[in-house]
């Protein structure tokens, strides 16, 4: 016997993303529903290459009863009204807006690195994914703060515009066409020109000069991995379609060599490893899109700390970053405690 699934927020980027991991990875579902607000209701979306469609539901009539669990991409403010709603009917809800992150009695799920701490789920029947940058972060410090203990993190991001949702993706697009036409380029979405540029601002500015993407993940990844560390980040919005990338800076306690942070994270789960010393032997964004892994290179220890190493990482912020996490939980919460479709 299999789960019944709903996917909240169907026809968006991350929902449709959702759909597409569920089917890729055969995950055991007897029943799916895909619901959205009453702008979306009709409409057919797919689920990924099997041929089969799913007719989206209003979001406001449904009744949650029965269901397992939903996956959540609908952002804040409609998780704040929905997600009791479900949780309350025994529907456990997996989150991926930032509303329950922080919220002490819902825990903050990257199943490589805190499995254990979904078992904390049943206080409010609500499991939060974590930001897209912090979430590929953590998969690649969980391996080296197992055999070093990490101390400081410092981080600078450069984040594609799908994070910004369909809107971001559209405006680097038209901004693009219309530079080589010659026409204007103005912001609508982002605050400056995204096109050819980069801004460092994502989200808004808190009252020491940070904003709220760097403040996510020095929160995050402090509740996901270790409350005793140091994180300080840098997240800027770059001109890329899809997939993040981050220059990360580790300093650790004890003493750890690149060639050994190398071998911990070939063997890593979620780290594919590829890190050549050559012209072309790194990865790149546009080389993520589509896969599940989170990608390393530029492996290498820094001689201006002690016990400091140097690394470049990627992942499609789509997928590690939004859904496939998600699923990564339903599944880890299917394995641990719900045991249908075995």
């Amino acid at each position: 016997m299999g789960y019944r699934i709903v996917v909240a927020g169907a026809t968006g980027n991350v929902g449709r993303e959702m759909l597409n991991i569920l089917a890729e990875r055969e995950f055991p579902a007897d029943e799916i529903a895909v619901v959205a607000s009453s702008r979306s209701q009709g409409l057919m979306v797919d689920y990924g290459d099997t041929g089969k469609q799913f007719k989206v539901q209003n979001i406001d009539n449904f009744d949650w009863t029965g269901w397992d669990m939903a996956l959540f991409a609908i952002g804040s403010e409609a998780t704040a009204k929905y997600a009791p709603i479900a949780a309350a009917a025994g529907c456990t809800v997996i989150d991926n807006s930032s509303l329950y992150r922080m919220d002490p009695d819902v825990p903050l799920i990257v199943p490589e690195v805190n499995p254990e701490a979904i078992d904390g789920y049943k206080v409010r029947n609500i499991i939060a994914n974590p930001n897209c940058s912090t979430a590929q972060m953590v998969v690649v410090l969980k391996p080296l703060h197992d055999k070093a203990k990490i101390t400081r993190v410092v981080v600078a991001t450069y984040q594609s515009v799908s994070g910004a949702g369909k809107q971001g993706m559209d405006e680097l697009f038209e901004q693009s066409r219309n530079i080589f036409v010659g026409d204007p380029a103005e912001p609508k979405k982002f605050t400056k020109q995204i096109a050819f540029n980069v801004i460092p601002h994502i989200d808004s500015f808190l009252d020491d000069g940070s904003t709220k993407e760097e403040w996510k993940m020095v929160v995050e990844t402090k509740k996901i991995l270790d409350p005793k560390i140091k994180v300080t980040a840098t997240c800027v919005r770059v001109p890329v379609f899809v997939g993040h990338s981050e220059a990360i800076n580790i300093e650790f306690e004890d003493e750890i060599s690149a060639k050994e942070a190398q071998d911990i994270l070939r063997e890593a789960p979620g780290v594919m490893l590829y890190d050549k010393r050559e012209d072309g032997g790194y990865i790149t964004p546009v080389e993520c899109v589509g896969e599940f892994a989170t990608f390393v290179s530029r492996v290498r220890e820094d001689p201006t700390i002690e016990n400091g190493i140097n690394l470049w990482c990627v992942s499609d912020n789509l997928r590690k970053g939004a859904a496939l996490n998600a699923v990564q939980i339903a599944e880890l919460l299917g394995r641990r405690h719900l045991r249908k479709g075995a």
